[in-house]
């Protein structure tokens, strides 16, 4: 009796959104509902209400205290997901290439340019998810400097207005202390990292 050899596919991994939770393990959403913000319940987990997170102090921005904000971020599924999702190989090489000094003016510069606007129509969908080839994007969703919605519910700045110079310093500060978790033995300087070419 012949058996056939079973083929078994890589399981794809679930797509992850922004109000995603599974609280059992302590990974909540906060972003607040309409129905939570008419109850005045906003900064409790949209799931199961969990308090966590002293708003007062993550929202008064103090780079003193920005290790608080930093590991508070951590308990909100979709930045657990960032921190802990594998970097792909092009946003590395891309971390590589800059070397930490260049890496944090183009943190500076993303965020300028894709949250630093009011009113942006395209808001929720300006930063990619993993898979870009670009590291920032990655620290962008974990630390909530994705788009102007999540940071607005987490570092109370209003979208309706331009993001200032010492919010897109906050920002950036927030996103390096992701990449230099992310990526510990970065070097300060370029370093010539051969391009990954296609398959033909």
């Amino acid at each position: 009796m012949a058996f056939e050899k079973l083929r078994i596919e890589p399981l794809k991994p679930l797509k992850v959104k922004c109000t995603d939770t599974d609280c059992g393990n302590d990974l909540h959403c906060f972003k607040a509902t309409s129905q939570m913000k008419k109850e005045d319940q906003v900064g409790v987990c949209r799931e199961c209400g969990v308090d966590l997170v002293d708003w007062q102090r993550v929202h008064s921005r103090d780079e003193s205290d920005i290790e608080y904000t930093f590991e508070s971020l951590k308990h909100e599924l979709i930045r657990h997901h960032f921190w802990h999702i594998e970097i792909d190989q092009r946003a590395e090489n891309y971390a590589n290439r800059k070397g930490r000094t260049n890496l944090r003016l183009a943190v500076r510069s993303r965020i300028r340019s894709s949250i630093g606007s009011p009113n942006n129509p395209y808001d929720g969908r300006q930063t990619p998810m993993e898979g870009s080839g670009n590291p920032i994007h990655y620290a962008q969703h974990a630390t909530a400097s994705c788009c102007r919605k999540c940071v607005e519910y987490w570092h109370d700045i209003p979208a309706s207005r331009a993001l200032k110079d010492d919010e897109i310093q906050y920002l950036a500060e927030l996103a390096m202390m992701y990449l230099d978790e992310r990526f510990p033995d970065l070097a300060d300087e370029p370093k010539h990292v051969p391009a990954i070419r296609k398959n033909k």
